[in-house]
């Protein structure tokens, strides 16, 4: 008897689902994608007859009404977000949203709410948090290794800046670098730390030539203790996708630590260790993690008021670039901000 699957709808032909997620559901143990929904029907059967998805929608309420589709993954731009993840819900569907999951920390919680009250599952597309490098590292900083925590250091930046037409350059529609790669190690920060942010400031390069949004980003996330991550993001620079986590007696550094080698090195003097974990596709451990919850009634990898904290930080990222001022990171505060 073949183990049951989650059956799946790919809600646009976005190229992060083609290029990363699609192929990573695909290769999971208890996934299969059985449709694709564009707002043109041509689109959507090209898109499915290159990844061999049996059926094509014109239209997402079309996919939504397919009673054989389990779950929908959204990768639609940021301000669609909670639209068609309240219409999915509606629907029955079970929901993985790109991430960053919403604009702000209201949006999500309506989305939270709008699922639970469905009963379906929402996760945040954060794949790389399903890697196991990750909850190996949290052990080794428990357990001394590199003795007390004293500040992280993370990076994600790329230059895409020649495609004028790209979504993320749409202000009101989510755009800027602080929400498509800031959000990495701001999201990183929080998990290795176990805490929330207290207070952030964030000075940004806005581009007119781009809509105005944050093309290049940096900032000083303040967390207890002293400790806190320094970040950098952009959209507008030279590849990097990187993570530093500096200690009194050493540091770990992952040279990719988003996207590519899952491995580490633990430096403590002239001594550097490489762990080499297992380079399994994240985006497959993600599917499958969000399978054990569908099907087997697991509690998800990480409790849904994870996807408020997290926009919090990260909207007040943003606050803090835009207003040119320190921004406190509490929910009194950043919902006068918004």
């Amino acid at each position: 008897m073949s183990e049951q699957k989650i059956r799946w709808g790919i809600m646009s032909t976005a190229s992060i689902g083609k290029r990363s997620v699609i192929p990573g559901i695909q290769e999971s143990k208890r996934n299969t994608v059985e449709a694709v929904a564009s707002r043109s029907l041509d689109n959507a059967e090209k898109f499915a007859k290159e990844l061999g998805i049996p059926k094509a929608y014109g239209s997402y309420e079309e996919l939504l009404q397919d009673p054989e589709i389990d779950a929908v993954y959204i990768p639609l731009p940021n301000h669609l977000h909670k639209e068609w993840t309240l219409k999915a819900a509606a629907a029955g569907k079970h929901i993985l949203c790109e991430k960053p999951v919403a604009l702000d920390e209201v949006e999500a919680q309506e989305m939270i709410d709008a699922c639970e009250k469905a009963g379906v599952i929402l996760v945040e597309a954060y794949m790389y948090r399903h890697q196991k490098r990750y909850e190996d590292i949290k052990k080794l900083i428990k357990d001394g290794e590199i003795g007390d925590i004293r500040g992280i250091h993370g990076v994600f930046s790329f230059n895409g800046a020649a495609n004028l037409e790209n979504i993320r350059y749409k202000k009101e529609w989510g755009g800027g670098s602080i929400y498509d790669v800031g959000c990495y190690p701001i999201s990183a920060a929080r998990l290795i730390l176990d805490e929330e942010p207290t207070a952030v400031t964030t000075h940004a390069l806005f581009s007119p030539d781009h809509g105005d949004v944050d093309m290049m980003a940096a900032g000083i996330m303040e967390f207890s203790n002293g400790v806190s991550l320094t970040f950098d993001c952009a959209m507008w620079a030279a590849f990097r996708n990187e993570l530093e986590i500096l200690g009194t007696e050493g540091r770990i550094v992952m040279k990719a630590a988003f996207l590519g080698d899952q491995s580490y090195d633990i430096i403590k003097g002239d001594e550097v260790r490489t762990v080499q974990e297992e380079n399994i596709n994240p985006y497959a451990l993600q599917a499958d993690s969000f399978a054990e919850s569908v099907l087997d009634g697991k509690e998800t990898k990480f409790p849904a008021d994870d996807m408020i904290r997290n926009m919090r930080a990260v909207k007040g990222a943003l606050l803090s670039a835009e207003k040119q001022q320190r921004i406190i990171l509490n929910e009194k505060e950043i919902k006068t901000y918004a």
